[in-house]
């Protein structure tokens, strides 16, 4: 017969072995797929930048495509499991050899440890933890990123002017399908993965979306350098509202299938 207290079954060799499985078991800190964001809040900014800094940030075989970046700063006002926190997501068009394309991420800061561990440990985006804004102020949308007292990104655009398909924000690249670096170490310090991964939302419903001119400036931080992604012209700006389900995603590249 299973122990049961405080409400909860001990844990077994099953479950320690099932996917999804995270610690401390009996209050796991990352959620199992799938898991839902509500009424996300998001302000996406796209700016013209230099081709080879894209391309130098690029770990190969990923190639980096185009010349212009986005950020999104996301609000996320009801999540499962996570709770509302803020987030921003540094991405630019990529491609592989394999014929694999999408969005490659270098930069992602967000205030949630549980958001910080979930997307280092599962899905290998390069998180850390920061402060992520989106405000509205007067007639203005305005949304950043703050890191040791930095604020590394500001972007800014005219509150709801222009009311547009939102089929209009992938015209630059594809950033529904997220590509990622994800690197994990054995305890003895030799490489445990080391992957290319890719993931995509599910079940998106989009219920507003506005378009308007943007402002983009990026501030230098060591420990947060997006500066490394200069801007060269700010191009336009999306900000809207959706609800849309993290599921699970893949492997791409594995380099240490590679290597033997």
């Amino acid at each position: 017969m299973t122990e049961r207290r405080w409400g909860l079954d001990k844990v077994t060799e099953a479950d320690i072995l099932a996917g999804g499985f995270s610690t401390p078991w009996d209050a796991p800190f990352i959620p199992p797929f799938p898991f839902t964001f509500r009424n996300a809040e998001v302000l996406t900014v796209f700016w013209r930048t230099d081709p080879k800094a894209m391309q130098f940030l690029a770990p190969p075989p990923v190639e980096a495509t185009g010349d212009v970046v986005c950020v999104h700063i996301y609000k996320m006002n009801d999540t499962s499991w996570i709770g509302p926190y803020h987030e921003a997501n540094v991405m630019f068009g990529a491609k592989l050899p394999n014929g694999r394309s999408g969005a490659y991420s270098p930069y992602l800061f967000l205030a949630s440890d549980g958001g910080v561990a979930h997307g280092r440990e599962v899905h290998g985006q390069p998180k850390k933890l920061a402060n992520p804004f989106l405000e509205f102020r007067g007639d203005l949308m305005v949304g950043g990123v703050e890191r040791n007292g930095i604020d590394v990104i500001t972007v800014t655009t005219p509150y709801k002017q222009q009311p547009v398909d939102p089929a209009l924000m992938k015209a630059h690249f594809d950033y529904g399908t997220n590509l990622n670096l994800k690197a994990v170490n054995h305890i003895d310090g030799t490489p445990a993965i080391r992957q290319i991964t890719s993931r995509k939302l599910t079940d998106v419903k989009v219920h507003e979306c506005w378009r308007g001119p943007a402002t983009v400036e990026l501030r230098p931080n060591a420990q947060a350098p997006v500066f490394r992604l200069p801007v060269v012209e700010p191009l336009e700006a999306f900000y809207w509202r959706a609800d849309f389900t993290l599921v699970t995603g893949e492997i791409i590249h594995d380099y240490l299938a590679k290597s033997e």
